[in-house]
């Protein structure tokens, strides 16, 4: 422990294990740190079942209808990956995807006036869909195809639509979309929590929706890929890559204290030793006196012995409530999974509900997606602090990741670790700079050991 490190890194959630891989394939000597005794932090998937009753205070055992402990793998924090999105990208790069095995989620509704309707995303499903009338069909198409052709660098496909003055608000105008179309493409296809996009540039939804319809493109079903096994896998893969470019990992080490000379981190102190550094990555909890809380997020477990209604029995699905339609600021997401993905005990299912906090109610709010859900086994509710840093480290060397939103995709993770990198670098992100090096002695064979010294 009492050595030198490029880059040490505190805490194992996704957006570490990133950051403490890429920071490792580009040659930095990396330390990475956990106070727990598992990889995950806040993105961990729990397992066996019991581990999850009792750390929500139920019980300490789970009942006998749940099947065997060992089949579940139940995520914290609920996520699917845009298959077209920049995790996979990151996965692709780095080559982790050698370590996990995915499927796709299986479809993507929207909740409209009580009920939930497949989202309609291509042409074809544009005129087929029972969201909207037919004359609203036609607007949207058209909508759909100017979308599908539009080029930032080509003003022949603008149709006076300027990319970077034009609000989105005004494209919906010009095509005539009405509010209920509106509340669909904003929230379920370029996937925005709130409507504050609307008096934004139109160029960032534009990009939105088409990456949703080229995740969507790569595999038919839905544009949402999932881990099997849970997303507790990702961080782990992550955390592979970087041990296998020389990233030393300690799980279950207490952190004492960051070592700080003239405003500027030097090293971590634990257990009576000291691993100098010359940066630290860390989560929100390692650093209480840097952070700031930015709301708060509920998240709902639920465990089901039925598929979703009007899923049309779909083994995994995303749900999106747009917040029109319940009299909300923010939208509230439901994730479905189920034994198909070895993550529940067989004919189980997970449906997790999330949302942005808006009362002192919590739990009333997010009512509408727990009546889409019925008959719920089991609930497990949590009410989540959101924190993101007070500064942007640049100063101290201290780069703090932002609190996971309550968003059902990682692209506002993705963003933080794109964030963080140009700050610890002074250099853009580069997913080349995420490919392994081909002839590094640890990047053809993972089980490979370091040459000796």
């Amino acid at each position: 422990m009492d050595e030198e490190y490029d880059v040490i890194v505190l805490g194992t959630g996704l957006t570490e294990c990133i950051l403490s891989g890429i920071m490792s394939v580009n040659g930095k000597k990396v330390l990475h740190m956990d106070r727990n005794p598992y990889y995950g932090g806040e993105s961990s998937s729990i397992t066996p079942l019991e581990e999850l009753y009792k750390k929500f205070g139920l019980s300490d055992t789970a009942p006998e209808s749940m099947g065997r402990g060992r089949d579940w793998n139940v995520d914290l924090t609920p996520k699917f990956l845009m298959a077209n999105g920049q995790l996979v990208k990151m996965l692709l790069y780095t080559e982790v995807t050698r370590y996990l095995d995915f499927k796709v989620v299986e479809g993507s509704f929207v909740y409209k006036a009580g009920k939930i309707s497949k989202v309609p995303s291509t042409e074809t499903e544009a005129l087929a869909t029972n969201l909207m009338g037919i004359f609203e069909k036609r607007r949207f198409r058209k909508f759909l195809i100017f979308v599908a052709s539009f080029d930032e660098n080509d003003p022949k496909t603008h149709q006076g639509v300027d990319p970077a003055a034009t609000t989105m608000g005004e494209v919906y105008k010009k095509f005539g979309l009405g509010q209920d179309v509106i509340d669909i493409t904003g929230h379920a296809l370029a996937l925005y929590r709130t409507d504050e996009y609307l008096d934004l540039p139109c160029l960032e939804t534009i990009n939105r929706i088409k990456l949703y319809s080229e995740s969507l493109a790569r595999y038919g079903k839905s544009p949402y890929l999932y881990p099997l096994y849970g997303l507790g896998e990702l961080p782990q893969g992550f955390a592979r890559l970087s041990a296998i470019y020389g990233g030393t990992y300690m799980l279950n080490k207490v952190v004492d204290q960051l070592v700080i000379e003239n405003n500027r981190v030097v090293g971590v102190k634990s257990e009576g030793e000291v691993a100098r550094c010359k940066q630290l990555v860390c989560d929100p909890s390692y650093v209480p006196e840097r952070i700031v809380k930015a709301g708060q997020v509920i998240r709902v477990i639920c465990i089901l012995s039925h598929p979703v209604a009007n899923t049309s029995d779909a083994n995994s699905c995303q749900i999106i409530i747009p917040q029109n339609q319940v009299n909300r600021k923010s939208d509230i997401y439901v994730c479905v999974i189920s034994s198909a993905h070895n993550v529940a005990a067989q004919g189980k299912y997970i449906a997790i509900v999330s949302t942005t906090v808006e009362t002192a109610e919590p739990e009333k709010e997010i009512e509408p997606a727990l009546e889409l859900l019925a008959p719920i086994d089991q609930k497990f509710v949590a009410i989540s602090d959101l924190y993101k840093p007070v500064d942007n480290g640049t100063e101290s060397q201290i780069f703090v990741s932002q609190s996971y939103d309550a968003t059902t995709h990682f692209e506002t993770t993705c963003n933080d670790i794109k964030d963080i990198y140009r700050r610890m670098t002074g250099t853009d992100f580069d997913f080349e700079n995420m490919k392994r090096k081909q002839k590094d002695t640890f990047g053809d064979d993972e089980l490979q050991p370091p040459p000796p010294v």
